[in-house]
């Protein structure tokens, strides 16, 4: 349990490990691809290797994490059309990202981390996949960047990692455009096998008020999908 407690803690701590070509005399071994951190203004090339990056991938994709994440049924529940465009927020290693991209063939996801180590580690698997229909944006910490065309937006316990939490609500709030829905999900209280620490959990009651205060509606709560976390649907009014 430890362990993953320290992992949890690592997050917001992260540095970018990958970058777009050769840095600090190191081989660059993966298939070069083009670089979406040079287009947003990331100098990769100023990058150092931190290897917390890959820890924490393999983290989030560990096999024992499908059998309480339940990924496939939370994709189900949304009731997707397949043209949606969705944004996935804090996409991390792409854990959704990837299912998402499955279940709209013809939308698109839009993969969206303040990590640009983790943007080009998406972006370079879908490249060399040949996915087409998934794109990067990196975010910082005070700014989701949601592209203004976007149906559904999707957070799996990202809202915890963030400090200024109304007033980050209230800028996703401004860059959703009406009507459209926000899928969250957070980590519940209390003594459970799986999540950060209580010190940095927020309780239902404090989620559902900040969500409020930034002007969402309560659409549908999805109560026993999850054993170990909240799940609740929101709409831009």
């Amino acid at each position: 349990m430890k362990n993953k407690i320290s992992v949890w803690l690592l997050f917001p701590l992260l540095l970018a490990s990958v970058s777009c070509g050769n840095s600090h005399n190191q081989k660059n071994t993966e298939v070069p691809v083009d670089c979406p951190l040079k287009k947003q203004g990331v100098n990769a090339r100023g990058m150092k290797p931190f290897e917390d990056v890959k820890k924490y991938i393999d983290f989030l994709e560990r096999k024992d994490r499908n059998g309480w994440q339940k990924p496939e049924a939370v994709i189900s529940s949304i009731g997707l059309k397949g043209s949606e465009i969705l944004a996935d927020i804090g996409a991390g290693s792409g854990y959704f990202t990837f299912r998402f991209s499955k279940e709209l063939p013809r939308g698109k996801v839009v993969a969206i981390d303040v990590e640009p180590g983790m943007i080009r580690y998406i972006h370079h698997k879908a490249k060399t996949s040949r996915i087409k229909n998934i794109e990067v944006v990196i975010a910082s910490y005070d700014d989701p960047r949601v592209p203004e065309n976007v149906d559904v937006v999707f957070m799996c316990d990202v809202l915890h990692h963030v400090k200024k939490r109304g007033e980050w609500l209230s800028k996703l709030y401004t860059e959703m455009k009406k009507s459209s829905k926000l899928i969250l999900i957070e980590f519940k209280e209390g003594n459970i096998p799986e999540g950060p620490p209580a010190s940095i959990k927020i309780t239902s009651k404090e989620m559902l008020s900040l969500m409020a205060g930034a002007g969402f509606k309560l659409i549908k709560q999805h109560s026993r999908l999850l054993a170990y976390q909240y799940y609740y649907e929101f709409e831009k009014k």
